[in-house]
């Protein structure tokens, strides 16, 4: 018996769609992340099922617009998953409602076909110490984007409203993506949304390791050594970390797990 009515899921987005944080050599482009894993689930008990992923990490609003719109509207979807907009409200000095505005055109242009599209809000950031400044920022924009999702009928995978991943534990090293363990949580929340009964049990694929105050204060001096100080390199020389990168799955074709 059929799962859901989707047949055709393309992604689209920044590194978070792209699955940076949740390597995985054995899967094209070296990430699997949440959308892989929808994917996965989705084509299950589906044989005509097709699945491409669009996303390149550090992409902003507008080079998300320019770049994968319409290759994702080629491929004739009827399910599309989009989260953009974080690079930029990160930013010093941006607008959030500005952001919104690009967002809501990219929601105007994918809807269409009648896609079924599925937005992102941003994740509540008053737990990280880096990121707790910008929290009314971001949640400035996840109204914007909530608004905008009930004007076209978008399904909204609320990340403010998921507590669990308000955990450093379940961020990679960087502290700007989602481990395994936060893909697979955004990944039961996203099925979740779409109403699709799956097999992804709570907590896995590994459970949260025991931390210490002592050796989180040893983490934030690596941290800050190894990531932050180059994100704020590129940032002064404006460069992404999507320079010369491809989409990972640029075409829509069957989704197969490795072997």
């Amino acid at each position: 018996m059929q799962r859901h009515p989707w047949s055709r899921y393309v992604a689209i987005g920044d590194s978070f769609t792209e699955g940076i944080g949740d390597p995985e050599p054995s899967v094209p482009g070296g990430h699997r992340g949440w959308a892989d894993r929808v994917a996965e689930q989705l084509s299950q008990g589906t044989d005509d099922f097709a699945y491409a992923n669009l996303a390149i990490r550090g992409r902003l609003m507008q080079q998300i617009i320019d770049e994968q719109l319409e290759p994702a509207l080629a491929h004739r979807p009827d399910l599309i998953t989009i989260s953009a907009g974080g690079n930029g409200v990160i930013r010093p000095r941006t607008d959030p409602d500005e952001i919104a505005a690009r967002f809501e055109y990219a929601i105007d242009r994918l809807s269409r076909d009648r896609a079924t599209i599925v937005l992102f809000t941003g994740v509540d950031v008053g737990f990280s110490p880096v990121f707790r400044g910008i929290r009314g920022k971001v949640a400035i924009y996840n109204e914007n984007l909530r608004a905008i999702a009930q004007k076209y009928d978008c399904i909204v995978a609320d990340q403010w409203a998921l507590t669990e991943i308000q955990d450093q534990r379940m961020w990679a090293p960087d502290r700007l993506h989602l481990n395994a363990l936060g893909h697979h949580t955004v990944a039961r929340m996203v099925l979740a949304a779409l109403n699709v009964e799956n097999d992804l049990e709570p907590m896995k694929p590994e459970p949260l390791p025991a931390s210490t105050w002592r050796q989180a204060r040893v983490e934030d001096l690596s941290w800050a050594r190894e990531y932050l100080v180059p994100w704020v390199l590129r940032r002064i020389r404006h460069q992404s970390s999507g320079d010369f990168v491809q989409a990972k799955r640029p075409d829509a074709g069957p989704y197969s797990l490795p072997d």
